[in-house]
């Protein structure tokens, strides 16, 4: 299988969206906060113990960096800058986003967590 490698990456700054590209058959629009709770940093993966990430539902990029020629690392607005986006995993992000967004929300729910960093989750048994 060949490395799916980006054609144009886009930072849309009011949207809160990367758009990344790989031709005119195939582009995606992903949220910023979808980018930063899926970080492949050490600080959101745990060194094999993911950390989940809360609170994070206004976060914004605040720019993208080259790597490389292998991966781009983004800069969240909230001062994280650790996470480097290999190819092939930011091709999964955006092959398969329904899905970890779903699963992401279902370790939220289950850990009687929010995205939004105002709120104040009460787990009721």
């Amino acid at each position: 299988m060949s490395r799916k490698v980006p054609a144009k990456l886009t930072l849309h700054k009011v949207s809160k969206e990367l758009s990344v590209d790989y031709g005119q058959e195939e582009s995606y629009r992903l949220p910023a906060e979808f980018l930063r709770v899926l970080s492949p940093s050490a600080e959101v993966r745990g060194h094999g113990r993911p950390v989940l990430q809360t609170g994070k539902l206004h976060v914004g990029l605040s720019q993208v960096e080259a790597v490389g020629h292998y991966a781009i690392k983004l800069i969240f607005d909230d001062g994280h800058d650790s996470g480097i986006y290999n190819w092939d995993y930011l091709y999964d992000l955006c092959s398969n986003r329904e899905a970890h967004w779903d699963n992401y929300l279902k370790q939220l729910h289950e850990a009687g967590a929010s995205r939004d960093p105002d709120a104040s989750v009460v787990k009721l048994v």
